[in-house]
């Protein structure tokens, strides 16, 4: 029976095209939709993390308190004796050593007096050790516009559109005005191995990016960072397993009346980041709910027309001595075959979209100018594994039930209305 109900499916196209158009249609918008927020979303949060965040973050307590205002006064200490005891604790992770900063740089002209100054937010990761995934954390390679990145001390990285506004180019030097961990003056000369565009407008205006160890000597941190950031083998975030770590690391390390002993805390736990998981997974859920409820709708409605407009086709075969529950069968056999050949096609469509807008992505630069967020202005969609199968819930479910409410009138038919119609 279910060869004989494919082959009418497919020989009689005023009977299945229609619904198998709105079926694919329906499940490519929900698809792609699906794969397009999951992927501006899931960007944001790696980009935070690899950036700011890390999976866990420990600082001194009393930094952890003004971590906004970067107190490196505050920073922690011994800090290679702590990362030693880390990878013995947790060497599943990768855990690395971060200062960042506020400062002031000047560009000298020819000689030597200040021809501009601007300021900026520093980074300093380790970018010289041949084993360090740092650079690739801030994707260093590929944002590099001019020039190229640090191969020994004392180079730096600034944002490009920082460097367009203050003419400056690869092979320039310029000097970094900042405050010592102490509270004390520092000043160092830097030379500019390249600029760099993260896509991001909140830190494209205007960042530098100089290497651990150069950090701490220009900063007087000697053995001292402000942040440890730990990550897991995976991008994306684990929140009940940071948890895990963060527990663990507080009930081993941190010391209740010290202020300057290190405590952990998590991705979610940072600059509001809590929430805005929050708003993701409740975002995706809106969007997915809303799709799925729409495309439903409408491919209910084309099943229920679908079989509304059969009523005589039913008539006859009924009047033939067909038994009417196996009329209602076919009728959800039907369905269900329509709803999954749709659901293929959309699927397919979908994903199709989707890796395209992931591999080229769309540029929402010209929307992000004054924007404060870390967002990438290129936006990418997503493929995970629930892409391969949320757009048969709408797809196929939907399709049946149109067709199983259509097919209820089957068992209102009664004989001498039959022979009426037939008649007519």
């Amino acid at each position: 029976m279910k060869k004989f109900l494919l082959k009418g499916i497919i020989n009689d196209r005023s009977r299945s095209l229609l619904p198998i158009i709105v079926v694919s249609l329906g499940v490519f918008v929900t698809v792609f939709m699906y794969c397009w927020i999951k992927g501006m979303m899931g960007e944001s949060i790696v980009m935070n993390a690899n950036f700011n965040t890390g999976h866990v973050k420990i600082m001194s307590k009393a930094y952890a308190k003004n971590a906004d205002q970067i107190p490196n006064d505050l920073a922690l200490l011994d800090v290679e004796e702590l990362i030693g005891k880390l990878k013995t604790d947790y060497p599943d992770m990768d855990w690395v050593k971060r200062i960042r900063f506020g400062a002031l740089i000047d560009f000298p002209d020819s000689i030597g007096e200040t021809r501009a100054q601007g300021p900026v937010i520093g980074w300093s990761i380790d970018m010289l050790t041949e084993s360090s995934k740092e650079k690739q954390r801030f994707n260093i390679a590929a944002s590099i516009v001019r020039g190229k990145s640090p191969q020994k001390p004392w180079e730096a990285l600034i944002s490009e559109d920082f460097a367009q506004k203050f003419g400056v180019k690869p092979g320039d030097t310029f000097t970094i005005f900042g405050t010592t961990m102490d509270g004390g003056m520092a000043f160092k000369n830097f030379v500019v191995a390249g600029t760099v565009r993260f896509g991001a407008r909140a830190i494209d205006r205007g960042a530098v990016i100089i290497d651990i160890a150069d950090a701490q000597k220009t900063f007087e941190m000697d053995n001292a960072a402000g942040e440890i950031l730990g990550y897991f083998p995976f991008t994306l975030y684990d929140d009940e397993k940071a948890q895990s770590v963060k527990a663990s690391f507080n009930k081993k390390y941190t010391i209740k009346d010290d202020e300057y002993s290190p405590t952990m805390i998590t991705l979610k736990e940072q600059a509001g980041m809590g929430e805005f998981l929050d708003q993701v997974d409740a975002l995706i859920a809106l969007f997915v709910f809303i799709f799925v409820f729409a495309m439903s709708v409408v491919i209910w409605n084309s099943g229920i027309l679908g079989g509304l407009r059969r009523y005589t086709e039913f008539g006859v075969r009924l009047a033939l001595g067909e038994d009417k529950t196996h009329v209602y069968k076919t009728l959800l056999y039907e369905g269900l075959m329509i709803g999954f050949i749709g659901s293929v096609l959309g699927t397919a469509l979908g994903l199709g979209l989707s890796y395209y807008v992931h591999v080229v992505g769309f540029d929402l630069s010209g929307m992000m100018q004054n924007s404060t967020l870390m967002m990438p202005t290129v936006a990418r969609a997503e493929i995970t594994p629930t892409a391969f199968y949320i757009g048969f819930i709408p797809g196929v479910f939907s399709m049946v039930l149109g067709n199983a409410l259509a097919g209820i009138g089957i068992y209102k038919r009664n004989t001498a209305r039959l022979f009426n119609e037939l008649e007519v």
